[in-house]
């Protein structure tokens, strides 16, 4: 049965304007401001062109392992059955608390009976959101041969937790305080004041669920969240990239009446450019239809096509009712249409990066490990149980999904000049790119959304699901 939102029609026009692709001289100049905010304003700029739309190009020499930008995320969010391996600021990534708490937390968290809520895999089988970087890097095997568990005395865990029990040598790796969510839920942890305040002003004032939510039920977010977590957590990045908008919206409004009481403006109101101000961020992407762009999973035929996609389209509309009840705002209506939903979780999909960020627990572990024989056998009394413990996975880096404004205008090659890479010293969630080779000033920067060592027609077949044909050097000399 055909999926009907009442949104989608009456709002038609102002989700047109919405949608439609801003022009190049705007773009140039929100990306000039972009990247003139950052450490990268005299390095690289992004510019567009006719055939392949925005690039981002050198403005400076660049050597082999050499940075090229720190990319800060536009909305991430770190995958939900992550979330008992690792304990991480909700707004910056960083790992917080202590090696102890980090330890004991887990261990306590994996010892609970299981429950089927929490899932980082969608309707179809695949991952939470495609990745525009592949992720093989990260990914690690599991052998027949994997460590046994050993079970720990009553009451360790707890010790560990609570602060009564430290462990050698933590206080080497320090990480900071656990900062609790200013509106009182327990799913926002952060590592300062600041990235509370800030995450709270960006989304998390209508996503939170505790006492001070400005949500309209934190009932039906918490339904909301339930189904995004049994079902696909890209609807989590969705719902901030809404929230935030909405939440830029509302200042944008304030600040106009704040102007006008002053007598500092005599412009009438239009709310309909108030939120195309609010909305500029989310339109510098590119956008398809999450139900038209996604990926068709191997295990579906293609006679089976149009009945997959109409379930991706009937999954989508249920999560967008759910958080349509929980933080409608009439005056933002239009965001709240299947069309502007599709196309949010669609920009997600085509444009995501891994959200990857290395845990203290395992340089701990390796600072151990290297210790001299007799200290190190004297830490490993009181560390090694719980190595044992955790088994042969001890340390999972923290792992998510997040959408970077300036990485996404990078262009595909299968022969790139730059990567996706996390150094010693990246320790949050922004993206790393990393030259790869050579990069001369005014050349482009290119990444590889594939494994570019795949034999051509492979390649082709990977990057058709992105919307066009490769014609990099490499395909070129290959192409049959």
């Amino acid at each position: 049965m055909e999926v009907v939102c009442s949104i989608d029609e009456s709002c038609a026009a102002q989700i047109s304007s919405l949608l439609r692709p801003p022009p190049p001289p705007l773009v140039q100049d929100y990306f000039d401001k972009l990247i003139s905010s950052t450490k990268q304003r005299h390095v690289i700029t992004v510019k567009h062109d006719g055939e392949f739309g925005k690039g981002v190009y050198a403005n400076t020499d660049f050597e082999q392992g050499q940075l090229i930008l720190k990319d800060q995320m536009l909305v991430g969010a770190q995958h939900s059955l992550n979330k008992i391996e690792c304990m991480v600021c909700d707004h910056c990534f960083k790992f917080i608390g202590s090696i102890e708490l980090q330890l004991g937390r887990r261990l306590y968290l994996q010892n609970l009976p299981a429950t089927p809520v929490l899932s980082n895999t969608g309707c179809d089988g695949s991952s939470s959101s495609s990745s525009h970087v592949r992720r093989d890097c990260y990914d690690t095997d599991s052998s027949e041969d994997e460590k046994e568990k050993v079970p720990l005395p009553d009451g360790v865990v707890e010790a560990l937790m609570n602060g009564e029990l430290v462990l050698p040598y933590s206080d080497k790796f320090p990480l900071p305080k656990v900062v609790s969510c200013p509106g009182g839920c327990e799913g926002a942890l952060y590592c300062s004041e600041s990235c509370a305040d800030a995450d709270w002003e960006l989304c998390h004032s209508l996503l939170c669920t505790g006492k001070k939510s400005e949500s309209l039920s934190t009932e039906a977010l918490s339904k909301f969240t339930h189904h995004a977590n049994e079902t696909n957590d890209i609807f989590l990045l969705a719902a901030k990239a809404i929230s935030s908008t909405v939440l830029r919206y509302r200042k944008l409004k304030t600040t106009y009446f704040e102007k006008q009481g002053k007598g500092k403006s005599s412009d009438v109101l239009d709310y309909s450019n108030l939120l195309l101000e609010a909305w500029k961020p989310i339109s510098m992407g590119y956008k398809q239809r999450w139900w038209d762009c996604v990926s068709l999973p191997y295990n579906i035929d293609c006679s089976e096509e149009v009945d997959f996609r109409m379930q991706i389209k009937e999954l989508a509309f249920t999560s967008l009712q759910l958080l349509k009840d929980a933080i409608f705002d009439k005056e933002c209506e239009a965001l709240f249409s299947l069309e502007i939903y599709g196309h949010i979780i669609g920009m997600f999909e085509l444009n995501n990066l891994d959200l990857v960020v290395a845990s203290p627990v395992q340089d701990y572990f390796l600072f151990i490990d290297d210790l001299p024989h007799p200290q190190k056998e004297e830490a490993m009394k009181i560390s090694g149980p719980f190595l044992d413990a955790l088994g042969d996975e001890y340390s999972v880096c923290c792992q998510g999904s997040a959408f970077y404004p300036l990485q996404s205008c990078m262009n595909h090659s299968c022969r790139p000049n730059g990567k996706a890479f996390k150094r010693e010293e990246d320790r949050d969630g922004q993206a790393t790119i990393i030259c790869d080779r050579p990069i001369r000033k005014g050349e482009e920067v290119t990444l590889s959304y594939i494994d570019e060592d795949l034999p051509f027609e492979e390649r082709q077949a990977l990057l058709a699901d992105y919307g066009f044909k490769c014609k990099c050097p490499k395909c070129v000399e290959e192409e049959p």
